[in-house]
C-alpha cells in the first residue's frame, strides 16, 4: 500500500542517503587508482578498463532490466535493495582478487549491471512524490546520484594510501543504503512504466523533439563521465609542478571530491528554476558555461593551482545540471505509453558512449597531453547546444 504525504520528506530523505551511498561505488577504482598501481603493475588499458567496466555494466543493466521489466514486477525498494547489495558485496571482491587482473575487471562490470537498479529505480521512485515539483524531485536526485559519485574521493582522502579501507566503507555505505531503501515509502503518484518496446526505438528517430533532446543528452555525457572519472587524475599532474607529489595526490583528490559535489548542489538549484524558465533553457545554459570552463581549465592547466582549482570548480557545477532536464524533456515530449522506454533508451545510449570516452580519455592524454583532452570535451557541450536550439526552433 502506497504512503500519504505525511511520509513523503521521510521516504525521500531515506531514497537520497541510499543513492549517495549506492553510488559511491562508481568511481571507486578511479580515486584509489594511484594506491593500486603503486602496489600492483596494471598497464594503462587495464587502469581505465576498471572504470569504462562500469558503464558498459550499467548499459547492459539497465536495457536487460527494461526488457524483462524488473522494475515494474518487482516493488523498486525490494529491487533497488538487492541491487545494491549485492553491488557492495562485488565491489568488495577487489579486496581478494587482483585489482586490474580480467576478473576484478569482470567484478566492475557487474557492480555497473547492477547500479542500473539503483539510479533508474531510484529516479523512478523519486517522481511517484510529486508532479508540480518533478523539476525539484529529479534534480534532488541527480545531486544524490552526484554527491554518491563524489564520495569515493573523499574516503581516498580520508583513507590515505590505504586503498583497501576506503573500498572496504563505500562497500559496507552501499549495503546499508539498500537497507534504509526498504524503509521509504512509495508516493501517490507512483505507477508503472511501461517495458522496452523497440516502437520506442522508432520513435527516438522520427519525432524530432525527441530525437534532438537525445543529441544534446549525448552532448552532455560526452564530457560528464570522462571528466568525473580522470579529474583526479589529471588535477594530480596539474599540482605537481607547484608542490611535493604526496601534496599533489591529496589536494587533487579534495578538489576532485568538491568539484562533482558542487554539481549536485547545483543540480537541486537548476531542478527548481527550470520548471519556471524552461528546461531547454536550463540546459543550454549549463552547456555554455561547462564547455568555457572545460576551457579555461586547459588553458590554467599546469599553472597556478588556485587559478585551475577556480575554473574546474565552476566546471564541476555546471557540467551536471542539464542531466535532468534531458529526462524532463524526453518525458515532455514522449507518448504516455512509451516514456519510460524512451528514457531507458536515453539513458543507455549516453552511457554507451561514456563506455569510449572513459576508457580512451587517459590514453589521449598521453597522446596529446590533458589540456588537449579538456579542449576535445568542450566539444559535447557545444553540440549539445546546437541540438537544444534546433529543439527550440521546432517548440
Amino acid at each position: 500500500m502506497q504512503a500519504d504525504f505525511s511520509g513523503k520528506w521521510r521516504s525521500l530523505t531515506l531514497l537520497m542517503l541510499a543513492e549517495i551511498a549506492g553510488m559511491s561505488l562508481w568511481f571507486m577504482s578511479a580515486a584509489i587508482l594511484p594506491d593500486l598501481t603503486r602496489e600492483f603493475d596494471i598497464s594503462e588499458f587495464r587502469q581505465a578498463a576498471l572504470s569504462s567496466a562500469v558503464q558498459i555494466g550499467f548499459v547492459a543493466g539497465a536495457l536487460v532490466s527494461a526488457l524483462l521489466g524488473l522494475a515494474d514486477r518487482i516493488d523498486p525498494r525490494r529491487f533497488f535493495a538487492a541491487c545494491a547489495i549485492l553491488a557492495a558485496f562485488f565491489n568488495a571482491s577487489l579486496l581478494v582478487v587482483e585489482p586490474g587482473g580480467s576478473i576484478s575487471i569482470l567484478a566492475r562490470f557487474i557492480t555497473g549491471a547492477l547500479l542500473a537498479g539503483v539510479y533508474p529505480v531510484g529516479m523512478k521512485i523519486a517522481v511517484g512524490w510529486g508532479k508540480a515539483d518533478r523539476g525539484f524531485l529529479v534534480g534532488t536526485l541527480v545531486g544524490a546520484l552526484t554527491l554518491g559519485s563524489a564520495a569515493p574521493h573523499l574516503l581516498a582522502l580520508l583513507g590515505g594510501t590505504d586503498w583497501r579501507w576506503s573500498l572496504s566503507v563505500a562497500s559496507l555505505a552501499s549495503a546499508a543504503g539498500g537497507v534504509a531503501c526498504l524503509f521509504a515509502g512509495l508516493g501517490p503518484f507512483h505507477a508503472k512504466a511501461p517495458r522496452m518496446k523497440m516502437k520506442a526505438v522508432l520513435t527516438a528517430w522520427t519525432n524530432p523533439k525527441i530525437r534532438y533532446a537525445y543529441s544534446g543528452y549525448l552532448g552532455h555525457m560526452w564530457e560528464l563521465y570522462a571528466m568525473w572519472a580522470w579529474i583526479g587524475v589529471a588535477l594530480t599532474i596539474s599540482f605537481a609542478g607547484q608542490m611535493s607529489s604526496e601534496a599533489a595526490l591529496s589536494l587533487s583528490r579534495l578538489i576532485a571530491f568538491l568539484t562533482i559535489a558542487a554539481g549536485g548542489v547545483a543540480s537541486v538549484i537548476a531542478g527548481i528554476v527550470a520548471d519556471r524558465v524552461g528546461k531547454a533553457n536550463i540546459a543550454i545554459l549549463a552547456m555554455a558555461v561547462s564547455g568555457s570552463a572545460a576551457v579555461a581549465s586547459a588553458l590554467t592547466f599546469g599553472g597556478p593551482a588556485w587559478m585551475t582549482i577556480i575554473c574546474v570548480l565552476i566546471w564541476g557545477a555546471a557540467i551536471l545540471p542539464d542531466s535532468a532536464q534531458f529526462s524532463a524533456l524526453v518525458a515532455d515530449y514522449s507518448p504516455p505509453d512509451q516514456a519510460g522506454s524512451l528514457m531507458t533508451f536515453q539513458t543507455a545510449l549516453g552511457f554507451a558512449l561514456t563506455f569510449f570516452t572513459v576508457q580512451l580519455t587517459p590514453l589521449v592524454a598521453d597522446w596529446i597531453s590533458w589540456p588537449g583532452v579538456f579542449i576535445i570535451m568542450a566539444i559535447g557541450p557545444v553540440l549539445g547546444i546546437v541540438g537544444m536550439l534546433r529543439l527550440k526552433r521546432i517548440g
